[in-house]
């Protein structure tokens, strides 16, 4: 797997509207803690949060993950109310009305959710149980 950081710049053009949750980690501290890391690495977040309860997202394009029909594959790492959030467009794809619409793959979205926690633990060196 390889992530690729989408910058605020770029936003507008890798924003898919078949995004949707694939975990809320609510563990004490873990997203303030995402935040450092993810600052210190790459500086602004992908969009600008203009609510209290969301303050940074960081978007990534996915390489080497099979995301079929769909042409590439979004990850969405978050705060929500206080919890670090995963979303992606992992089994999702957009119909010609550009309405979401489920995949083959959305049953697999509990593996591919758990493969992404365990890339971000090795990378951000820390526990996202």
């Amino acid at each position: 797997m390889q992530l690729e950081f989408v910058p605020v710049e770029e936003f507008y053009f890798a924003l898919t509207l078949a995004v949707r949750t694939l975990d809320d980690l609510p563990t004490a501290g873990l997203a303030e803690q995402v935040e450092k890391r993810l600052r210190q690495e790459f500086g602004q977040p992908s969009t600008v949060a203009a609510a209290n309860q969301n303050t940074y997202n960081y978007v990534f394009r996915v390489g080497e993950v099979d995301n079929s029909p769909a042409s590439q594959l979004i990850l969405s790492i978050a705060d929500w109310q206080g919890c670090l959030r995963l979303s992606s467009d992992y089994g999702w794809t957009l119909d010609a009305e550009r309405k979401p619409v489920r995949t083959d793959k959305f049953n697999q979205r509990a593996e591919f959710s758990q493969m992404i926690r365990s890339y971000l633990q090795d990378w951000f060196q820390l526990s996202l149980d």
